[in-house]
C-alpha cells in the first residue's frame, strides 16, 4: 500500500467512523426514546455503539475502495448518498422526534446500500461485501424504526 493509500484511507475512517461517533454523541436517544414504546424485538441500548463502530469501519473501507474508481463512478455516488442519509438519521428521530421522517431517511437509505451493493459488485466485490452485513442491520433498524412509528 503506498503512502497516499494509507493517507486516503485514514481519511476515510476518520470521515466515517469520527463522523458517525460524533453523529451519535451529538443526538442521543435521551429521556423521549427511553419513553416510547418499544417492540419485543428492541436489542438493548448497549448493542448500538459496538455494531455502529464495526459498520462505520467497513463503511469506510469500501468507500475508499470504490473512492479508486472516480468520483463520479456510480458505486462512489451511492457511497457518499448513503453516508449522507446515515448520518442525517440521527438528528431527525433523536433531536427533532421525527420517526415518522426517520423511517422514510432509514428505508431511502436500505434501498441505497443495496444498489451500492448491485453497482459495486462487478468492479470490486469485496466493497460490495463489506455493505452486506450493513444492509442486514439496516434492514433490522428499519423494521424497528417502523414499529416505533405504529406503536408511537
Amino acid at each position: 500500500m503506498s503512502r497516499f493509500s494509507l493517507i486516503s484511507l485514514l481519511s476515510f475512517l476518520v470521515l466515517v467512523v469520527g463522523g458517525g461517533l460524533f453523529i451519535g454523541a451529538t443526538n442521543l436517544p435521551g429521556e423521549w426514546y427511553a419513553g416510547l414504546v418499544k417492540p419485543s424485538f428492541t436489542p438493548p441500548n448497549w448493542l448500538f455503539p459496538p455494531v455502529w463502530t464495526l459498520l462505520y469501519f467497513a463503511i469506510a473501507v469500501a468507500g475508499w475502495r470504490v473512492c479508486a474508481l472516480g468520483l463520479t463512478a456510480a458505486p462512489f455516488r451511492l457511497w457518499i448518498l448513503q453516508l449522507v442519509l446515515n448520518f442525517a438519521w440521527s438528528p431527525v428521530v433523536f433531536t427533532l422526534h421525527r420517526l415518522d421522517f426517520g423511517l422514510g431517511i432509514i428505508l431511502a437509505l436500505l434501498i441505497t446500500i443495496v444498489l451500492f451493493i448491485r453497482a459495486s459488485w462487478p468492479v470490486d466485490r469485496l466493497a460490495a461485501l463489506l455493505f452486506v452485513p450493513y444492509a442486514v442491520w439496516v434492514a433490522y433498524a428499519s423494521a424497528l424504526n417502523g414499529a416505533l412509528v405504529v406503536l408511537n
